[in-house]
């Protein structure tokens, strides 16, 4: 059984940075790509913010390009969002997921961690 379990949320100052953590288990992480989604308030669906490959290679959307990067620890079997320069419109729900860009949402995505931006 896939288990993702998502850290690190915070309310930050706009300006400010985080770094989000997830553990995972019930897969061979090394083998799968892993992407970061977040659910903005108000909103029903997840929103794709970023995927890292098997490979390590890395795609964004655009609104996060330049401030966010994603790591990936395969013997801890952890995945990290780096989040800078932070926006009151990141705020929302970030989860990650088992998955690259193609097929993130087979599987459901961890419980979530909550990342205010606000002065």
């Amino acid at each position: 059984e896939v288990r993702l379990v998502e850290s690190g949320g915070d309310l930050v100052h706009p300006g400010g940075s985080l770094r989000l953590s997830c553990a995972a288990s019930g897969f061979t992480f090394r083998d799968s790509g892993m992407t970061w989604a977040r659910q903005a308030p108000g909103e029903g669906g997840l929103d794709w913010v970023g995927s890292i490959d098997v490979d390590g290679s890395i795609l964004f959307t655009d609104s996060v390009k330049g401030r966010f990067a994603i790591s990936r620890d395969n013997a801890k079997a952890m995945v990290f969002l780096e989040m800078n320069n932070l926006k009151p419109e990141d705020t929302a729900i970030y989860f990650c997921a088992k998955g690259d860009i193609r097929n993130w949402r087979r599987d459901p995505p961890g419980q979530g961690t909550q990342v205010t931006v606000s002065s």
